[in-house]
């Protein structure tokens, strides 16, 4: 009843959140505490460097792009005819080439880290995957990145139809930070294994469980929160929250719009 009660302090005295389009460049801090909808290399490529301190992010998976018995596109029988990213996002069909996949996700870590402070820390979430019978751990992607610790997120549950391992429950955060970065006082009594169930009530295809988010805010200090992938808003919302400030992108309108009605206490399940 207190956290109910709070944030309905928190959405009473703030803004409604504005939803800008992005038109190539950004003015100050106008995009702070609002919702950039546009790509977010681009947006990230036109914001000052050093101008945010904590970037806590899930880009997507590259799932349509399966070598296996998987996700195909446009399922309507079969194993995943009831998984909603089997038919990838609203405005991004998550099937690159995984060399060119690798390269733009590289791009966009680059593009977080020249934005981060010197104290700042990005929580960055990704998966591994099994492809052509061999593991795809994301590597290639962190290589040379000052990665400072690897935290697994236990699931509640997943789904696996290949005989050739075993059931996959974790996710990989990964923490890259500044030299300088330090965990909030006591948060080292958390281990590096986060048991938190996963989102089950969100129209967003591939949403963060807040509890994730929260576990972060309370983990990382930082005034200003970017999430270049802001889905349905879950960063956004624990933000808020923590009396920090957001940036959220998103090249979706749905799901911008989705994200504003969530953050501003609207009802927003049945936006998208």
């Amino acid at each position: 009843m207190k956290q109910i009660q709070a944030e309905l302090l928190v959405r009473e005295s703030v803004a409604p959140t504005r939803i800008i389009n992005f038109s190539g460049t950004l003015d100050g801090v106008e995009h702070h505490n609002a919702i950039i909808c546009g790509d977010c290399l681009e947006v990230m490529r036109a914001m000052p460097a050093g101008s945010v301190n904590l970037v806590i992010t899930s880009p997507p998976y590259n799932l349509l792009n399966s070598t296996g018995n998987g996700l195909k596109k446009n399922t309507r029988c079969g194993k995943w005819v009831n998984a909603a990213i089997k038919d990838g996002y609203r405005q991004y069909g998550d099937n690159m080439p995984y060399a060119d996949y690798v390269a733009w996700q590289r791009a966009c870590v680059a593009e977080m880290l020249r934005l981060l402070t010197p104290d700042g820390a990005i929580f960055y979430n990704n998966k591994n995957r099994v492809q052509a019978g061999l593991l795809q751990d994301r590597r290639e992607i962190l290589a040379g990145f000052p990665l400072r610790q690897i935290i697994t997120w236990k699931r509640s549950g997943a789904i696996n139809f290949n005989a050739g391992y075993f059931l996959p429950v974790t996710e990989q955060i990964y923490l890259l930070c500044g030299k300088n970065f330090r965990l909030s006082p006591g948060a080292n009594k958390f281990t590096d294994v986060w048991e938190i169930k996963q989102e089950m009530k969100n129209p967003h295809p591939a949403p963060y469980p807040e509890a994730l988010i929260d576990r972060i805010l309370q983990s990382a200090p930082g005034a200003v929160v970017l999430d270049p992938f802001g889905g349905s808003g879950t960063t956004a919302v624990c933000a808020r929250r923590h009396g920090r400030q957001f940036i959220l992108i998103e090249q979706s309108p749905a799901y911008c719009e989705m994200a504003r009605q969530r953050i501003d206490g609207e009802q927003w399940r049945n936006a998208a």
